[in-house]
This record gives structure tokens, sequence and C-alpha cells, in this order.
């Protein structure tokens, strides 16, 4: 079953966004677009919202270059918010890191407001439960 859900993958490794976006695939979410650092990302993230067409679902990895995951959450929340995009409306984002650290991890969640992490490299099981915990599957 194809699902609808526009979705960003922000990764610097060509290869772990090539594994995700087939990963997001298989699942049946076709409309991936990939980013390979954060200024790239914050600018498709602002296209989209303000052609509205936002994002449902961003993966966005947290150690990058030009901009990590952590200011480009900030700033795309930013927009948002500067947008009008209500608490109920707001895009998932979900980290993704191969650090496991839980600093890290806190920092996203708490004063970054992202809604969930996830560790690389993505298994198929472990995306395919994020995506039901956020009811995308």
């Amino acid at each position: 079953m194809t699902r609808m859900l526009k979705t960003l993958v922000v990764e610097d490794s060509d290869f772990q966004a090539d594994i995700l976006e087939s990963t997001l695939n298989d699942l049946g979410i076709m409309d991936v677009t990939k980013a390979d650092n954060g200024i790239h990302a914050l600018q498709y993230f602002s296209d989209a919202l303000g052609t509205a067409a936002p994002y449902t679902l961003v993966f966005l990895d947290i150690v990058m270059p030009e901009m990590d995951g952590q200011e480009a959450l900030k700033r795309m929340r930013a927009v948002e918010k500067e947008a009008g995009v209500t608490a109920d409306n707001k895009t998932t984002i979900i980290m993704t890191t191969s650090l496991d650290s839980p600093n890290d991890m806190i920092e996203a969640l708490i004063e970054g407001d992202c809604n969930d992490y996830i560790v690389k490299p993505v298994e198929t099981v472990n995306l395919k439960g994020m995506l039901k915990k956020h009811r995308f599957l």
C-alpha cells in the first residue's frame, strides 16, 4: 500500500540516505526528497511550507557539515512557528544518529522539539515500528 507522505531525508552520507529512501519505498512511502546537509534541508522545508505542501515527515541526521541536525531542527520549528503552524499540525521530525549519545538525544528531544529518534544503520523492523508509533503505517 502506497502512502502519500511527503518525506524529507536529511543525511550527509549518500549511502545512508539511499538505504533509508529504499526502506521507506519498501514500506510504501514513495514521495521522498533527499538533502545532504541542514542548509539544504531548511531551504526545502521552508519552500514546501511556503507553497502549502509541507513535509509530513522528516528524518534528520544530527551530525552533518554546513549546519548540524540540531540547528536545522530549531530553525525548522522556527519556520513553522512563523508560518502559524499549530502544535497539532507540526511536521513529525525524527532525528537519526549513529552516535547513540543520550546527551545529544535529550537536547534534540527536549530543547529542539523533535518527535523521536532512531539509531543508524536504520533497520527495517525499527523503522516500521517508528512509523507505526507515529501512525504513519
